[in-house]
């Protein structure tokens, strides 16, 4: 575990920020590969791609404050410097990049459907490297667990930066959830050959990445950031999140249908 990449006097570079800056080329340059199977224009892409990342930092470190402060936590340390600086809640970002997505498109004058699929692939490509990333720095921690595969942290920039614990083994979630999101990929990847209308495959990443998300959550450690939501202990953040992308993937899929059969 490396959280910081190296450093310059009081100037640190991170690790994380290294590899999701190479998970959103990465991402982009896939939309951009899929999109031209699809007669869309690359620079389009790129466009929207840029939106979306803006969106998507704004949205992710919104939903960590939120989140922070209902839980009660002291203002001054959820806008302290070295909170200010993680990378927020994920699914945030991903909430607000969809609504940047749905208006971009609208001013770029894009096919939504095609649109949409050209980054159902991608986004879990990109996810998959940023939660790389993740495990570098220790954030999004997993729970105590005695398997063989057990991760145990030492660095002590992970206790300063993500409140890392520190010798313990714990589950490495952040890898489990690397092999979800590309075996995601892969699978929306080989979708497009069965594709039967515009929108299936976006409509099937969200329904798929809400349940993986669920159901990764059991092995999460670091539930503090929101967990206990309507006074249930299950209910987490991420979990209802998980259920808000099963609900809009299967309205996706609804109306993607609905539109073939219109045609």
């Amino acid at each position: 575990m490396h959280p910081i990449l190296f450093r310059i006097g009081s100037f640190e570079v991170g690790t994380y920020g290294l590899l999701v800056t190479l998970a959103f080329f990465a991402a982009m340059y896939l939309a951009m590969r899929l999109g031209r199977q699809d007669g869309l224009e690359a620079e389009a892409i790129s466009d929207l791609s840029v939106t979306m990342l803006l969106a998507g930092i704004v949205g992710a470190k919104g939903l960590m404050i939120v989140v922070d402060l209902m839980r009660g936590a002291p203002v001054s340390e959820v806008f302290s410097l070295s909170t200010l600086r993680a990378a927020g809640a994920i699914h945030g970002g991903i909430i607000l990049g969809t609504v940047a997505f749905f208006w971009r498109v609208r001013r770029l004058k894009l096919p939504l459907w095609p649109t949409l699929d050209a980054f159902a692939a991608a986004v879990p490509l990109g996810q998959a490297l940023g939660r790389v990333g993740c495990f570098f720095a220790g954030c999004c921690f997993g729970t105590t667990c005695d398997l063989p595969w057990a991760v145990t942290f030492h660095n002590h920039d992970a206790v300063r930066l993500s409140g890392t614990p520190l010798a313990l083994p714990l589950h490495p979630v952040q890898l489990y959830t690397v092999l979800f999101e590309l075996a995601l990929a892969g699978a929306l990847l080989l979708g497009r050959r069965w594709r039967r209308f515009p929108g299936q495959l976006i409509g099937a990443f969200f329904i798929a990445e809400g349940i993986g998300r669920a159901v990764l959550e059991t092995f999460r450690g670091d539930l503090d950031r929101g967990a206990g939501w309507l006074g249930q202990a299950w209910l987490s953040t991420g979990r209802i999140t998980g259920l808000l992308f099963v609900g809009f993937g299967a309205a996706l899929l609804v109306l993607a249908s609905r539109r073939k059969e219109v045609r």
